[in-house]
């Protein structure tokens, strides 16, 4: 798959340029490249999360989708290339079922806070709706088609988020923090 780095200080980025994983180097602000760093971005966001004390099942999902998220900016930085599968969203898609099951259904929109654990969920949320508006944003560029699967992936995985961040909550004994109009 690709190149892989044997050193990191290699001074090949200091033009402006980068390489992607097919050996073509390309503008540092290409949408591709915007993509590929807003998901890696999302990654790191959720790495502060896994740092924080978590329910092992939690704990379990988060890294598994770390290891999906290295797997989607694989895709993205190989256009043509294809990780992401129906797999990867069936799992998400168990996550949601399972964790939205243990949830009172909502009847006032929340705000983003709480524990500690949940804050940090709902900011890799807002994290990953970046990730896919720009993955949207590249999929317009023509030359650059995505797969649809990156795109469905992380719309799914912002909900995954947004769920996990009310489980945090409870896990920590607290609730969600509902709006209130003023």
């Amino acid at each position: 798959m690709g190149h892989r780095l044997s050193k990191i200080a290699t001074r090949t980025g200091d033009d402006g340029t980068t390489g992607l994983g097919d050996g073509r180097r390309v503008l540092k602000d290409d949408a591709r490249i915007a993509a590929i760093g807003d998901v890696d971005e999302l990654n790191s966001s959720l790495g502060v999360l896994l740092s924080e004390p978590l329910p092992t099942d939690v704990r379990d999902a988060l890294t598994s989708i770390q290891n999906d998220l290295f797997d989607l900016g694989g895709e993205l930085s190989i256009p043509g290339h294809s990780m992401i599968s129906d797999a990867h969203l069936e799992r998400l898609d168990g996550w949601l079922a399972e964790y939205n099951g243990t949830l009172p259904p909502l009847k006032e929109f929340i705000l983003p806070g709480g524990s500690r654990a949940a804050a940090l969920a709902h900011v890799s949320r807002t994290i990953c709706r970046r990730a896919e508006r720009a993955i949207v944003a590249l999929g317009r560029v023509e030359a650059e088609a995505v797969n649809e699967a990156p795109r469905r992936y992380v719309n799914r995985l912002s909900d995954l988020l947004f769920v996990v961040a009310r489980v945090l909550n409870r896990a920590d004994g607290g609730k969600d923090v509902l709006w209130h109009r003023m």
